[in-house]
């Protein structure tokens, strides 16, 4: 087995782990009363997309000689029955990114969607959205080709910028409006439940981020300049975040901490390789503060997107794709002088947006009309995770035969969660 092939398995399973770390990332983000509810979107986005990716996502995800059009055959290595084995390990590793661009669309539906509606979005925007999407960008698709058509620098996206961020913020803002909103939407009215959930979950996305960037590079020198963009971008995304809010006279706080270094993971996701150092801190810190911004608009326009997919992953998405454009290694604008790789870059994030955003606006539209989408009032208003799924994050309830009730996030007998706003 070559070097490279054992990095990308081991890289496999670092991005695997990032599904389950999104899972604690969002459910420490919701309210108490839906943590399992919202923890589970993640996890049956796991196993939903993982079986479709076998069956026919990856034959989907590529051209074969000869193949062109929307996407690749379903057909072709249905199932993998006929799949060289030198092929699994690069097969293992789409899959993982496969259910985590699936399971982030989650976030803008938290507290009021139901899991079989959720299950049914899900499987088919993967289908019809995701598949597609990734054999444009790294399949031999339209986004791979622009650059021999039209003359310019091939388009940079090394691990999902457009098929990843961009894609799943897209079709979380048609489905965020799509639910409606939350009963008693505005300002702080949600307010996360556990700092220390967000904070393990966000620790755990960054660490198996260096596996998402770097999981192909195939020189130590490639690896090492991922390697140091993953690690610097979202550091200044950190500080980009905090130095915003207390500039916009709010209080510096972990939630927004690991929200700014999300939001420079992001940014640097498609351009991790083509960027020295001191750009991709730079691109880190715009991500941050204008993910800060970003955030907000929904109250101003009207959307519920519930844990701000659009304001982190679509903004910083598009930041990170376009920023290429200006400081990539000699073909960027004010780097090289060359203004074609800012145009197709800009053909791609605004390609990928709007088919995202109508296909998925379309799945949602017909996933409420077979399912009401939303569970009902009195659901929402007491509690999807017993109502739905019979379970509860956190038993107040002591043992039997103790002496003192169990210590909580919350008051026994109180519904009010204790956090930080979002």
């Amino acid at each position: 087995m070559e070097a490279t092939d054992v990095w990308t398995l081991a890289s496999s399973a670092l991005v695997l782990i990032m599904t389950p770390g999104l899972a604690l990332f969002y459910g420490g983000l919701v309210r108490v009363r839906s943590v399992v509810n919202m923890m589970l979107f993640s996890v049956s986005a796991m196993g939903v997309v993982g079986v479709l990716w076998i069956l026919f996502g990856y034959s989907m995800s590529y051209f074969a000689d000869g193949e062109s059009g929307f996407a690749g055959s379903p057909f072709k290595e249905f199932g993998l029955l006929a799949t060289d084995p030198a092929d699994f390990i690069g097969i293992g590793f789409g899959a993982v990114f496969a259910m985590i661009t699936t399971a982030l669309i989650s976030g803008a539906i938290a507290d009021r969607v139901g899991l079989g509606s959720w299950v049914l979005f899900s499987g088919v925007w993967a289908t019809l959205v995701y598949f597609p999407v990734a054999a444009w960008v790294w399949g031999g698709g339209w986004i791979s080709q622009l650059g021999t058509w039209l003359g310019t620098p091939e388009v940079i996206d090394l691990a999902g910028g457009t098929a990843i961020h961009i894609n799943a913020g897209a079709a979380a803002l048609a489905l965020a409006i799509v639910a409606g909103k939350r009963r008693g939407f505005g300002p702080g009215s949600h307010k996360p439940h556990s700092v220390p959930l967000v904070t393990i979950g966000a620790a755990l996305l960054w660490f198996g981020w260096i596996g998402f960037n770097a999981g192909l590079a195939t020189e130590v020198g490639e690896a090492g300049l991922i390697l140091v963009n993953t690690l610097g971008a979202p550091a200044a995304g950190i500080i980009g975040w905090i130095v915003t809010d207390v500039i916009r006279g709010r209080k510096p706080g972990v939630i927004g901490a690991a929200s700014g270094a999300i939001a420079g993971l992001v940014a640097i996701t498609p351009a991790a390789a083509n960027l020295s150092p001191l750009w991709a801190l730079l691109l880190g810190l715009i991500a941050g503060a204008a993910c800060a911004v970003a955030i907000d608009l929904k109250y101003r326009l009207g959307y519920d997107d519930s844990l701000d997919v659009v304001g982190l992953h679509l903004v910083a998405g598009v930041i990170g794709t376009l920023y290429l454009g200006f400081f990539a290694f000699e073909d960027g604008l004010f780097v090289g002088g060359n203004g074609g790789l800012l145009l197709v870059q800009a053909i791609s994030v605004f390609g990928v947006m709007i088919y995202s955003f109508v296909v998925s606006l379309i799945i949602a539209l017909v996933v409420k009309m077979l399912t009401g989408l939303r569970v009902p009032t009195q659901v929402e208003e007491e509690g999807i995770d017993t109502f739905a799924h019979g379970e509860e994050a956190y038993d107040y309830l002591p043992d039997s035969g103790a002496t003192e009730a169990v210590a909580g996030p919350i008051r026994s007998g109180s519904a009010e969660p204790v956090g930080a706003g979002r």
